[in-house]
Parts: structure tokens; C-alpha cells; sequence
């Protein structure tokens, strides 16, 4: 079991790992070793909430496919333990963060005072713009 929360755990069967072969870092091995891992987590199918998954599908992005399965990719580490372990890690704090409920905006309105200064500043700066303007008699005459 992957413990997520205190309420929310992945069954091992619910991920399925591949191993490819990485670039970077790893010398020979690179070509030899299989040390990448794509880890696929089919968030449709899983006993996750509805609420959860929502808000996965959102925080996610294109990591999701269209059929519902998440896929993470980890190619950092030159040990195939430590690019598994890195993945899970991620997965962990996506799903994480998806559990975590948004707090509701409370509605507020500006105070009697914010609102006399806003009428305030804008009456002065309407006296400036209207002194920059001509007087009506200068342009009949000029």
C-alpha cells in the first residue's frame, strides 16, 4: 500500500511500472540499463473520490491522458531504485495536494472610508485632466 493521507491509499496493483532506458548521467549504462521509469496511475478506474480526482485532472494537466491515465515520467537518478522511489515521491505530493480542499472566498466590500477616499482620489485627478483641457472662449477667439 502507498499511504497518501490518513484517508486515501494506492494498492501496489493500482500502479504499473515500466522501465525504459534514460539519457544522461550513467556512462556505459546508459545503453545497457534500463534505469527510467514510467510510472501509470489509471486515476478513472481508481477508489479515489470524485472530489480528489477532479481536482487531479486539473492540477495534473497533460500528464493525464485522455483515457484517464496518469503517467510519470522520472530519468533523474542513475539507479533504477532511486528513479522508482522518485516517482512514487511525486505522485505522493500530486495526490497530496489534490486532497487538499480550497478554501471558500468570503465576500467583503470596501469600507464607507476606502470607498470615500477612491471617489477622492478620483475627483482630484479629474480636476487635474480638466485643467490640461483649453477654455471654451480661447478657442472661439484663437
Amino acid at each position: 500500500m502507498l499511504h497518501v493521507t490518513g484517508s486515501i491509499a494506492i494498492a501496489e496493483r493500482e500502479l504499473d511500472e515500466r522501465f525504459v532506458r534514460a539519457s544522461g548521467p550513467g556512462g556505459q549504462n546508459v545503453n545497457k540499463v534500463s534505469t527510467a521509469v514510467e510510472l501509470r496511475f489509471d486515476v478513472a478506474s481508481s477508489a479515489l473520490p470524485r472530489d480528489v480526482k477532479t481536482r487531479l485532472h486539473a492540477l495534473a494537466g497533460k500528464k493525464i491522458s485522455t483515457d484517464g491515465v496518469l503517467l510519470i515520467d522520472s530519468r533523474e537518478h542513475r539507479t533504477q531504485a532511486q528513479n522508482r522511489s522518485a516517482a512514487r515521491a511525486r505522485l505522493i505530493a500530486l495526490l497530496r495536494q489534490a486532497a487538499e480542499r480550497p478554501k471558500r472566498r468570503k465576500k467583503s466590500k470596501p469600507t464607507k472610508a476606502a470607498r470615500e477616499r477612491r471617489l477622492a482620489a478620483k475627483g482630484q485627478r479629474a480636476g487635474l485632466k480638466a485643467l490640461r483641457r483649453r477654455v471654451a472662449a480661447e478657442r472661439e477667439s484663437g
